[in-house]
């Protein structure tokens, strides 16, 4: 049985490459806006612990991953509650919100690849995040994404290779 794949590989109209992935949360938008600022809640689904200085410039930490290193990055853009992008070890990430409906949020994370060849092993990575984030959504106890049940990075890695989407790129935590 095959994974579902969500992200879409693509290249934006500077050229540079990118893995998007559009989710639609009956939530408002102001919960869906802080899962996705507010340190303790993305502690529950996003690779890292992440601690942002809400403001363009300001310092972004992130820790606790145990594939990943401690390390900084630094907040590009940010119009709350609708959008926040930051850099993050070479990427440019961005969260886009929009409201569809009454309290329904459409969610648009973008990853913009510093490597293309990263297309394959970052978007498998995002969907394990957001299956974690979904849970967290639906208002399950999510344990996070390192060590929540549920469909692994290396089914969806290997579903992204299938598909055709560039990889290659040095897999953190693992012997290459």
């Amino acid at each position: 049985m095959g994974v579902e794949l969500t992200g879409t590989y693509t290249t934006l109209q500077d050229g540079r490459p990118a893995v998007r992935f559009d989710r639609v949360y009956d939530q408002p938008l102001g919960r869906v806006w802080r899962l996705v600022t507010d340190p303790d809640a993305l502690a529950r689904w996003f690779p890292s612990r992440a601690e942002f200085e809400l403001r363009p410039g300001g310092a972004a930490r992130f820790s606790g991953d145990p594939h990943m290193p401690e390390s900084t990055g630094t907040v590009l853009a940010v119009d709350e509650p609708r959008h926040l992008s930051f850099a993050w070890g070479g990427d440019e990430l961005r969260f886009d919100l929009e409201e569809p409906g009454r309290a329904r949020t459409r969610l648009t994370l973008t990853d913009v690849l510093a490597q293309g060849n990263a297309a394959a092993r970052n978007a498998a990575g995002w969907e394990v995040c957001l299956a974690a984030l979904d849970a967290v959504v639906r208002g399950e106890d999510s344990p996070g994404p390192h060590d929540g049940p549920g469909t692994t990075w290396k089914e969806f890695y290997a579903a992204y290779v299938a598909a055709g989407t560039p990889s290659g790129a040095p897999v953190p935590g693992q012997e290459t």
